[in-house]
């Protein structure tokens, strides 16, 4: 699902912000990416995103070399993930079931499709009550499984999510993480860029910590050994 491989990023100012990054993802994973702020999560993301590209090294996601990977495919490649942003970002003025619909309608999916899908994945994120509301009249935790149904409405086979609790109260925090956790059990890989240690500790995952630009830390192997 992700190769990483010799990935180095250093921007125009001087910074390094990754440095020689080697890690896979396997299909049906749950990972969390870990680190503290200036680590290199945004980076790491923004790579997985294609909004940057790396320095030297090449990444694979989805059967995507992104190193090579043309303008004009950037937007199938983004079609083939789902991403989940720490600020929701829904439209202020669309009600819930919009939000949602509007991925698919921009893509051309029928209404009949439309009509099928939205439903189902509202409800799998809890919200089967709320599809007339609005984003101003849900709490930050409702806003958020709002934004993680966005993501999942075209069914994509690997979920990105990026600090998905940074904005929410920390006892929601957990409902998110055990939403995703169902969501992965249905076969979605997941990868969580978080810098919440103690959340993450509360979860039997694989752990990729991140410092200082380099991958100090991977409990993958530890985790196949417990199996």
């Amino acid at each position: 699902m992700i190769e990483f491989s010799n990935v180095s990023k250093t921007y125009e100012n001087g910074t390094v912000a990754l440095r020689n990054v080697n890690f896979k993802v396997e299909k049906g994973e749950f990972v969390f990416i870990v680190g503290a702020s200036g680590a290199g999560k945004s980076t790491l993301t923004k790579l997985m995103l294609k909004e940057e590209d790396p320095t030297s090294g090449e990444i694979y996601i989805n059967d995507f070399k992104l190193n090579k990977l043309k303008h004009r495919q950037i937007p199938n490649f983004r079609r083939s993930l789902g991403v989940v942003f720490q600020d929701f970002r829904l439209i202020p003025g669309m009600t819930v079931y919009d939000n949602v619909a509007f991925v698919l309608r921009v893509t051309q999916v029928s209404g009949k499709d439309i009509r099928k899908r939205v439903p189902y994945v509202l409800d799998l994120v809890g919200l089967q009550n709320k599809l007339r509301e609005y984003p101003e009249h849900l709490s930050g935790g409702e806003q958020q499984r709002v934004a993680l149904a966005r993501a999942l409405v075209h069914n994509p086979s690997l979920l990105i999510a990026d600090e998905p609790t940074g904005n929410i109260d920390p006892e929601l925090s957990y409902e998110i993480v055990d939403l995703l956790n169902e969501i992965n059990k249905m076969g979605t890989t997941i990868v969580m860029v978080t810098h919440e240690h103690d959340l993450v500790s509360k979860f039997n995952r694989r752990v990729v910590t991140i410092d200082n630009g380099s991958i100090v830390a991977d409990n993958r192997r530890r985790l196949q050994y417990a199996r």
